[in-house]
């Protein structure tokens, strides 16, 4: 089965409210390896890969975010799969 990638930035209030620990978890449950990282403007950056139905169900639990979080926007981009066999926090 081919791979699935998209690549996202998430901009609002997702910052020190759990969302990477949250994307994680949702990631997780559905099967999507890749990884999740602040970046120093102040949004999360995401990369997911796995198979195509898991990967626009997660993108779209990443349009709402964890409770605590606000999301203002999602700029999602196709992209090539990177080979992930897991999903990962990154710093």
């Amino acid at each position: 089965m081919s791979r699935f990638a998209r690549h996202l930035l998430i901009s609002g209030r997702v910052q020190g409210v759990f969302f990477r620990a949250w994307t994680k978890e949702q990631a997780d449950q559905l099967g999507v390896a890749g990884w999740v990282r602040n970046s120093a403007d102040g949004c999360v950056e995401a990369f997911l890969e796995g198979n195509e139905p898991a990967v626009r169900k997660l993108v779209e639990q990443l349009h709402r975010g964890p409770p605590s979080a606000q999301v203002t926007q999602v700029v999602v981009e196709e992209t090539v799969p990177e080979e992930n066999d897991r999903f990962e926090v990154r710093p």
